[in-house]
């Protein structure tokens, strides 16, 4: 009975390998891209590079392990729950509101260390934020925030709470 079960589950593991998601990899420039609104560095672009776009973006760098299944489903949700929270080559594309919003997420996140996430740096090592890195990072984000500011007013950016 045990060695028929084995068997069963020898080959669904076999027949998952032929099944993967569409890979989130798109096609030349971005038009909505956050660089094409906002000033971007160098030095910003290589850190949004390596520790961001691959689940904030439309363009992920798969690793080797990605073609191995369930692995790649897995991925493929990190993914997918990334871009939905910001999407930096979708940025542009989306109300001032939402765009001041998640600039204040950014610098919240890379200050409490929660961004890039913990289950990504194991595997990205490089992708683990130096502390003049994390200043850069959010010293761009308040530069975004700053110039939100100046083209519109405050309270079009900020949801009040009562």
């Amino acid at each position: 009975m045990l060695k028929k079960i084995m068997l069963v589950i020898l080959a669904i593991l076999v027949i998952i390998q032929f099944i993967h998601p569409k890979k989130n990899q798109a096609e030349g420039p971005q038009a909505n891209y956050i660089g094409n609104n906002y000033a971007v560095s160098a030095e910003v672009k290589s850190i949004l590079e390596k520790a961001c776009n691959d689940c904030h973006s439309n363009n992920t760098r798969y690793p080797w392990y990605a073609k191995i299944q369930p692995v790649h489903w897995w991925l493929d949700k990190h993914v997918k729950d990334g871009k939905k929270e910001v999407n930096f080559d979708e940025y542009s594309n989306r109300p001032p509101r939402y765009q001041y919003k998640k600039m204040k997420e950014v610098i919240e996140q890379v200050k409490e260390g929660e961004m890039p996430l913990n289950s990504y740096t194991w595997t990205h090592t490089d992708a683990k934020l130096t502390s003049s890195e994390k200043e850069a990072l959010t010293g761009w984000a308040q530069a975004v925030l700053n110039d939100l500011k100046s083209r519109y007013p405050i309270d079009s950016l900020e949801i009040k709470k009562n």
